[in-house]
C-alpha cells in the first residue's frame, strides 16, 4: 500500500492527516473517499477538475468516490471568502444546476466506482429540533474566527444567521455520509 500511498501524494499540496491515510490504505480495504459540492452555479469552476481528477486517481486504485451534491446548501449559499450575503438559489435553479453537475463529472469520474448523494435527502428531514441541537454544539465566537466571517463582522457587514448554518450542515454531511 505504500506504492498507493505516493501515487496518491503525488501532485498534492498536503494530505491531512497523512498517519491516518497511510493506516488505512495498509488495512488493504477499498476506502471512501468522499467530496462536497455545491449546485450553486450553472458552472463547475476550474479548480474542481483537479480534485475531480484526484477522485479518479482514487477509483483507479480501487477505491470509492463520494460526491455530495449540495442540492440543499446550494440554496443558502456558501459564505467562503464572500464580502457579503449570496443570493439564494431557486429549487429550479438548483435541479438545472445538478443535472449539468452530474454530466460534467461522470466524464471524469468512473461511474461503477461512485456515489452521488445529495445532501437534501438528509437536511430536508432535519426538523427545528434537529437544527438547535446540530447548532448547540458551536459557538457564535467560534463560527467568527472564520476569516469571511471575521472580516464581514470587523467591517460591520451583515451575516445572515442562515450563513451560520451553512459551515454546520456541511459538516452534518460528513456524519451522515459514511
Amino acid at each position: 500500500m505504500v506504492e498507493q500511498f505516493e501515487l496518491i501524494k503525488k501532485r498534492t499540496a498536503e494530505i491531512v492527516p497523512e498517519e491516518e491515510l497511510k493506516e488505512k490504505l495498509k488495512k488493504g480495504r477499498p476506502l471512501r473517499v468522499k467530496l462536497g459540492m455545491d449546485a450553486s452555479g450553472p458552472d463547475i469552476h476550474l479548480g474542481f477538475a483537479v480534485v475531480l481528477r484526484k477522485l479518479r486517481q482514487f477509483q483507479d486504485l480501487g477505491h470509492t468516490a463520494i460526491l455530495i451534491v449540495g442540492d440543499f446548501t446550494a440554496k443558502i449559499g456558501d459564505p467562503s471568502g464572500r464580502s457579503k450575503t449570496r443570493p439564494q438559489l431557486t429549487d429550479e435553479e438548483v435541479k438545472k444546476n445538478m443535472e449539468w453537475y452530474r454530466e460534467l463529472i461522470f466524464k471524469i469520474l468512473r461511474v461503477d466506482r461512485g456515489e452521488f448523494v445529495y445532501n437534501s435527502h438528509w437536511l430536508s428531514k432535519l426538523t427545528a429540533e434537529g437544527v438547535v441541537q446540530l447548532s448547540a454544539k458551536y459557538t457564535v465566537a467560534r463560527m467568527l474566527e472564520r476569516d469571511d466571517f471575521k472580516k464581514r463582522f470587523k467591517d460591520r457587514n451583515p451575516i445572515a444567521i442562515h450563513e451560520f448554518l451553512y459551515p454546520l450542515f456541511q459538516a452534518y454531511d460528513s456524519v451522515v455520509v459514511r
